[in-house]
């Protein structure tokens, strides 16, 4: 698709409704039309595309002025001023109250929407519009931390998105050595499980033949990735990050690869946070690797635990904890202590109790919408894969210790298996999990899905 070309179309539409709207304004009537939030109405009122999209494009103009606190007041006014037109809504009820029909139906429907979500239709016409509004949600997000109120906007927001941004419009690209320097960079800035320390460690994960790294990309963003996974093709499932990571080492014939490892998903576009493609790119990239490597046996993540270390810091500090033992605390008081991890002693007296919390974490802690509380987990999970290892200190990392007492985990997707198990996990909350890690549980649930060991 020739995206420059649809742009400078747009561009030209642009500035051809400038000089209309400029010829058409009275000089008198500057104060509603020159006022912001009039200029939205304004835009709603309905005028010519040439005009509507040049309108479209001095709204959005003016926004990227705007400091915080008007932002804010924007955002305001999309959340009062712009919810559903009332006095339309109440008579399509009152008509469909009377006579119930498609028609009467659909009347309901368009009156029920929210003005503000047309308004984000029609700013959407203006030339980079997709991209402006993206980085508009962001910074709605940043909004939130201090106003519940918006949060119909956000939903709004992400409305728009899903359909916006549907899996049939994504495209996926291999990022290599050779896709260009401006898309590489936006490669290491957004990389948030493992920090990529420099332009040579971006080519040791995506140049050698046993390393590959997928992205997808719409056409409305050019050049900008929107999630990205690196992979890692191995000889075995691996229980730790560092030899994947590591500057030194074999690579490794992709002919003898047997693995291929998903040891790292980022997302690049903030203001798209809830639009889940994620898992259709998993999805997608094991189909892809499958064609070109038909040997591959098993399709795998190495993934963080980013709650385990709070989660186990909460039940220690119970007074009568129903997941740990007393031989448990007493053993666990030695995470306590400065560099455990580097200490082989400490480290061997830890594992077991360790391995049986990170177990019971899994397999029993749970939100209050019955889904894990692990927000990695509910992610592979919720995409169908399987909680297949537990690997103590796969990280070893500052940032590692710290979040997760240097745990990782395995999630296997399974071709044949992926399916079942995203509707188990979604109708009724089942997690699919391997008898290696029900085994590490006491009390293991009888809901889990009883599947064997991989």
């Amino acid at each position: 698709m020739n995206t420059s070309f649809f742009g400078e179309l747009l561009q030209s539409i642009s500035e051809r409704g400038r000089a209309l709207l400029e010829r058409g304004r009275r000089p008198h009537a500057g104060a509603h039309s020159e006022d912001f939030i009039g200029l939205c109405e304004e835009l709603l009122s309905g005028r010519g595309e040439a005009s509507g999209v040049a309108m479209a494009r001095e709204i959005l103009v003016r926004y990227a002025d705007l400091k915080t606190g008007p932002r804010v007041a924007f955002f305001e006014a999309l959340a009062h001023r712009f919810g559903p037109d009332g006095r339309r809504l109440e008579a399509a009820i009152k008509v469909w109250g009377q006579n119930p029909s498609d028609a009467s139906a659909a009347e309901v429907h368009l009156a029920a929407e929210p003005r503000r979500q047309e308004l984000l239709r029609r700013l959407n016409l203006a030339p980079n519009g997709t991209a402006l509004l993206v980085k508009m949600r962001a910074q709605l997000l940043e909004a939130m931390d201090h106003r519940d109120d918006l949060a119909v906007v956000d939903a709004d927001f992400v409305h728009l998105f899903s359909s916006w941004f549907n899996r049939g419009f994504l495209v996926l690209r291999r990022i290599d050595w050779a896709t260009p320097a401006n898309i590489l960079e936006k490669i290491i800035r957004h990389e948030a499980v493992h920090k990529i320390k420099s332009w040579d460690d971006l080519r040791r994960r995506i140049d050698p033949a046993d390393r590959r790294c997928y992205a997808f990309f719409h056409p409305a963003l050019v050049d900008e990735p929107l999630i990205f996974v690196e992979v890692a093709l191995m000889r075995d499932i691996p229980g730790a990050i560092a030899p994947i990571l590591m500057g030194q080492r074999e690579i490794l014939d992709p002919d003898r690869a047997n693995t291929a490892v998903f040891y790292s998903i980022s997302n690049c576009q903030r203001g798209l946070a809830g639009v889940t493609f994620g898992h259709f790119l998993i999805k997608q990239v094991v189909e892809e690797i499958s064609r070109e490597m038909p040997r591959l046996a098993n399709f795998v993540t190495l993934s963080p635990a980013p709650g385990f270390a709070a989660w186990l810091k909460r039940e220690r500090e119970k007074e009568h904890s129903t997941v740990l033992t007393h031989e448990d605390h007493a053993a666990l008081t030695a995470l306590d202590a400065q560099g455990w991890w580097q200490v082989p002693e400490r480290r061997a007296a830890l594992q077991e109790p360790l391995m049986r919390a990170a177990a019971h974490y899994y397999l029993h802690a749970r939100n209050a919408r019955g889904l894990p509380v692990d927000p990695v987990a509910r992610f592979h999970l919720g995409n169908g894969a399987r909680l297949e290892q537990l690997d103590f200190l796969g990280d070893g990392s500052e940032n590692g210790i710290s979040q997760a007492y240097g745990l990782m985990v395995n999630y296997r997707y399974d071709l044949d298996d992926i399916e079942k198990n995203h509707e188990a996990f979604a109708e009724h909350r089942t997690i699919a999990v391997s008898n290696a890690v029900r085994k590490l549980a006491r009390n293991a649930p009888a809901e889990l899905v009883p599947l064997t060991a991989g």
